[in-house]
């Protein structure tokens, strides 16, 4: 459920004060991960690599009460709950998006992350959750990246993670990710606790 809150009840008045009005309030971090153990649970299991990022990704979000709470138009809204945001190509040679649910559960995430993104490659029709706060993807794989700078639209302040093709050496794969979030919903010091939560979700899976 979403719900407007007063943002000087939370411990994110100041930071909406400041940046709620700035012309440019998104910050983007870059980190290069180990996923090593995601691509070897991937090829064992026969999961998709990428909806295992997105599992993780889910997992390290919901540990941290920032990521919802979200400014939009001016105010800010508080979310019982998260989705991951998918782009898939679909059949007309378009993109559509789906939003799937976070779960502690793999098997159930990896069920309801197959059944989406297969339903809107074929419909063409995105599937959204307008009332839980959406952490997005966006995976590149054409080629290897250092970093993604997404652009600031003024419509979309959600949380927002991309990637490319991750790179593979002898003993090590890695995969450099680009954060982006408002500086209104969390500071660098969340950022940083949820990039280190994000590669111990990856090191445990």
């Amino acid at each position: 459920m979403k719900q407007e809150i007063d943002p000087n009840s939370t411990k994110r008045a100041i930071a909406f004060q400041l940046w709620t009005k700035s012309p440019m309030p998104m910050v983007t971090l870059t980190k290069t991960f180990d996923v090593t153990r995601l691509r070897r649970v991937s090829r064992k299991r026969g999961m998709k690599f990428n909806m295992l990022l997105c599992w993780c990704i889910g997992r390290a979000a919901s540990k941290i009460q920032e990521f919802y709470v979200l400014p939009q138009d001016g105010k800010l809204y508080k979310y019982d709950r998260m989705a991951i945001n998918v782009i898939v190509n679909n059949a007309k040679g378009g993109l559509s998006f789906c939003d799937v649910a976070v779960s502690d559960d793999l098997e159930a995430f990896n069920a309801n992350y197959l059944h989406l993104t297969e339903t809107i490659c074929q419909t063409c029709r995105d599937i959204l959750d307008n009332e839980a706060v959406i952490v997005g993807t966006s995976a590149v794989t054409g080629t290897e990246l250092d970093s993604i700078t997404n652009q600031y639209s003024g419509i979309f302040n959600n949380p927002f993670l991309s990637w490319g093709r991750y790179r593979k050496g002898w003993f090590k794969t890695t995969l450099p990710i680009s954060f982006q979030f408002h500086h209104a919903q969390m500071d660098g010091c969340q950022a940083a606790r949820f990039l280190e939560a994000l590669q111990n979700a990856f090191n445990t899976i």
